[in-house]
């Protein structure tokens, strides 16, 4: 699979957008969101839910960290996802000497999503929300999105907004994604 490039213009485009990637995921993938906020990040998430064939709602796991979803891929494999929202780890004080990677895992480890998130089950999914800061320290082998809002200029605000176009870019990292489809 090669990088990419989308545009999604609308909130029902994005989800469209989250759905297809999801049809293209096996267990033990891990998939990075990023972007700035009002990027739209969750919205592409619940697209991937429905992908998933997630019946619950699918919302920000900003106060829980993480939540953990059931679906189905498209073989009708039960599946299991992992949405963990990364935004709220790693602002507290560091150790001396600590690195951010190494105080992100032992977050992870206190939340009890360390060995999830290292090594993902046969059926399992991980999408994580704000995880470019701990991308290589989990996941050597992953699908990199990064979502960003219009050009400077498209709206009439800096400030995080749901509207207008958003621009798309999915990169897999490593190995594993080799021979799949790309859209």
């Amino acid at each position: 699979m090669e990088a990419y490039t989308r545009t999604a213009a609308t909130d029902t485009d994005m989800r469209a957008l989250g759905a297809a990637v999801a049809r293209h995921v096996r267990g033990g993938d891990v998939i990075l969101l990023s972007g700035p906020l009002g990027a739209g990040k969750t919205t592409f998430a619940q697209g991937f839910g429905q992908g998933l064939g997630v019946r619950e709602p699918v919302v920000s796991p900003t106060f829980t960290i993480a939540r953990e979803l059931e679906g189905a891929f498209p073989d009708g494999t039960p599946a299991h996802l992992v949405h963990v929202d990364a935004y709220r780890l790693g602002d507290t004080a560091y150790m001396p000497g600590q690195n951010t990677a190494d105080r992100l895992l032992d977050e992870l480890e206190s939340l009890g999503l360390d060995e999830e998130l290292e090594d993902p089950g046969e059926r399992t999914v991980i999408l994580i929300e704000w995880g470019e800061q701990m991308a290589a320290a989990l996941a050597p082998e992953r699908l990199e999105i990064r979502i960003d809002r219009g050009e400077p200029g498209d709206l009439d605000t800096d400030q995080p907004t749901s509207d207008g176009p958003r621009t798309v870019t999915i990169t897999p990292v490593g190995e594993r994604w080799n021979g799949r489809e790309s859209r």
